[in-house]
C-alpha cells in the first residue's frame, strides 16, 4: 500500500484548482444515502470528480449498491473516483462487493488493516481486502490530502491517530474541555475511523465516521484543532451512550464545530439516541438538523420536524439528501422523499 498525498504549488495554484470548467456544475453537491443506518456519502466536485465514503450494508438482493448507483446517475457520473471506506464494520463496509460489481472504482482508501477481534468485523475487511486487490488502494494516514482538483479533502485522523497541529484559522482554547467527563477508551474498529474535512472554497463539511469520545476529544480538547464547519454529519449515525466507550457526539467537539447544519444518518432504530440529538440541537449557531430516518425510538421531542426527515416511520423507500454547496459557503439542502427544500446564506 502506498500513502495518499498531494502537493499544491501555492495558494495562488490552489485557488486554481477550485475554479469550476466551463459547462460543468458550479456548485459541490453532497448526497447522503440511505443505507439503513449505515453509512454512504456520495460527493462530486464541480470538476466531475468523486468520492465514496462507506459502502453501506451487504446483501438484501444488492439495496445499498443500487442505491448508491442511483445516486451516482443523479449526480452525472457512472464511476467513483475514490472510495473511503472509513472502518471495517458492516454498516460501513459490507456492501463493497455488491458496488464493485455494479460500478467501476478507481481507487479505494482506508485507515490499513483491520484493528478489531471481531469475526464478522474480520469476514468484512477479508472481503474488502479481495475487491480492494482489483483496483488501486491507498493507506490514509492524518493530514493527508487526496488528489482531487475541484475540491480539499484532508483526513483529520485514522487509525486511532489524529492531526497534532491545527488546522488553519482552528487552535483556540475550547473551555469545553474543563468539564467534559473522561473518556474510556474503546478497543472497536470505530475508534479507528478516518475522518475528513471536504472544504470547497469558504464551505466546509465534516465526517468523522464512527469515532467515539476519546478520538474526538483528541481533535478538540484542549484546543480546538479543527475550527468551525458549515455541515456537521453527526457521527456514529447519532449515536451517544454517555459513560461508555461507545459513546459519540460529545458536547465539546459538537459546539467547537460550530456548525449551521446537521445531518444525522440514522435509521428508524439504529442510532438516532435523544442524548446525540439533543447535544447537536442545542449546539450555538446550528440553524437545522436533517435526518434520514425519524428515530422512532427516541420520542417526537427528540426528532426534526417531517420535513427534514428524508424517511418516515419504519418505510424502507430509500431517500436521500442532498446539498448543493457554493464557493462562498452558501449551500441548499433538499429532502427528496418531499422537495423540502432550504438555502443556508451568511
Amino acid at each position: 500500500m502506498r500513502r495518499a498525498t498531494l502537493i499544491f504549488a501555492g495558494i495562488l495554484g490552489f485557488c486554481l484548482c477550485l475554479t469550476p470548467l466551463a459547462g460543468a456544475p458550479k456548485s459541490l453537491e453532497i448526497y447522503f444515502i440511505d443505507v439503513e443506518g449505515g453509512q454512504s456519502t456520495l460527493i462530486v466536485d464541480p470538476q466531475g470528480e468523486s468520492l465514496l465514503i462507506d459502502t453501506g450494508w451487504p446483501d438484501f438482493d444488492g439495496r445499498d449498491a443500487k442505491r448508491i448507483e442511483a445516486a451516482a446517475k443523479a449526480a452525472g457520473i457512472d464511476h467513483i473516483d475514490y472510495v473511503v471506506i472509513t472502518h471495517y464494520h458492516l454498516d460501513h463496509a459490507g456492501g463493497v462487493a455488491q458496488l464493485a460489481a455494479r460500478m467501476k472504482v478507481g481507487t479505494f482508501a482506508d485507515h490499513g488493516p483491520n484493528m478489531e477481534n471481531s469475526d464478522s468485523t474480520r469476514a468484512a475487511y477479508g472481503v474488502y481486502e479481495k475487491v480492494a486487490e482489483q483496483a488501486k488502494r491507498v493507506t490514509l494516514k492524518p493530514g493527508d490530502l487526496l488528489p482531487f482538483k475541484g475540491m480539499r479533502v484532508q483526513v483529520l485522523a485514522a487509525a486511532g491517530e489524529e492531526i497534532h497541529d491545527p488546522l488553519t484559522g482552528a487552535g483556540q482554547p475550547n473551555p469545553l474541555c474543563a468539564s467534559e467527563p473522561a473518556a474510556p477508551g474503546d478497543p472497536s474498529e470505530n475508534a479507528r475511523s478516518v475522518g475528513m474535512l471536504i472544504t470547497y472554497g469558504k464551505f466546509r463539511f465534516i465526517d468523522l465516521g464512527d469515532l467515539t469520545n476519546q478520538k474526538e476529544l483528541g481533535l478538540a480538547c484542549p484546543k480546538n484543532l479543527i475550527g468551525t464547519v458549515d455541515i456537521y454529519l453527526m457521527t456514529h449515525h447519532g449515536t451517544a451512550h454517555p459513560g461508555s466507550g461507545d459513546s459519540s457526539n460529545a458536547r465539546a467537539i459538537v459546539d467547537a464545530l460550530h456548525a449551521r447544519v446537521a445531518v444525522m444518518n440514522n435509521g428508524p432504530h439504529k442510532g438516532g439516541r435523544a442524548e446525540a440529538w439533543q447535544t447537536v440541537h442545542d449546539s450555538p449557531g446550528l440553524e437545522d438538523l436533517w435526518q434520514l430516518h425519524e428515530a422512532l425510538d427516541a420520542g417526537k421531542d427528540h426528532n426534526s420536524a417531517d420535513g427534514f426527515i428524508a424517511n418516515l416511520g419504519d418505510k424502507d423507500d430509500g431517500n436521500y439528501i442532498k446539498v448543493s454547496a457554493e464557493l462562498n459557503s452558501t449551500f441548499a439542502v433538499a429532502n427528496m422523499r418531499n422537495n423540502f427544500h432550504k438555502t443556508y446564506t451568511k
